[in-house]
């Protein structure tokens, strides 16, 4: 683990390589889990005003699970997340007719601020608690072996597919310094390899 500001970031954040593919795995990140995405009380604020535009897009399941228990619940370990179907689909989640699955916050982002929670745009990055500290953890999940075989083939690593998020949520400065950490790292690497 590598301490940069208030947060310990994971060594595979830095070392594995990633890239969704969407064209094999078709989104199905958002249809497939036991439980929603983890959602901040701001985030469940901003998607409660958009509600009323997100309901008519939203399977009539979806509009159902909302009514009866809410966009979100608390899961085993006390985290907030959002609302599942059939204990798997999010319920902002659509199929359109080619089978791709898509985000309809995300699809109303052109005319919104707020592209999606931010637990989904980091994927597969997880955010814990760990004490005083958030942590950040690399989550390896079967339905993303596709992200590795490309971002192995296109030597992306994890932390620079994802930049745009992890600047979203820690800032410019913060993910700077996570790439200089890297550099770092790899040039240690490399050295100790001669």
């Amino acid at each position: 683990m590598f301490l940069i500001q208030n947060t310990l970031v994971s060594l595979d954040i830095l070392e594995k390589e990633f890239c969704c593919d969407l064209d094999v795995c078709r989104g199905c990140c958002c249809v497939e889990g036991d439980a929603g995405a983890p959602i901040s009380d701001e985030e469940l604020k901003i998607i409660e005003q958009m509600l009323p535009d997100l309901l008519p897009q939203m399977t009539q399941e979806a509009r159902d699970v909302v009514e009866r228990q809410g966009l979100s619940y608390l899961d085993p370990s006390g985290e907030q997340v959002l609302s599942i179907v059939n204990g798997k689909d999010c319920i902002f989640a659509r199929t359109n007719h080619d089978g791709w699955c898509y985000c309809l916050i995300e699809k109303m982002a052109k005319d919104s601020s707020f592209i999606k929670p931010v637990s989904c745009h980091l994927y597969p990055i997880r955010l814990t608690k760990v004490g005083e500290y958030t942590g950040l953890e690399y989550h390896r999940w079967d339905i993303c072996h596709c992200g590795r075989v490309k971002g192995k083939k296109l030597h992306v690593p994890l932390y620079q597919f994802l930049k745009e998020p992890l600047i979203r949520r820690f800032g410019q400065e913060w993910y700077d310094e996570l790439c200089l950490t890297a550099e770092e790292w790899h040039k240690q690497i490399a050295a100790s390899n001669k």
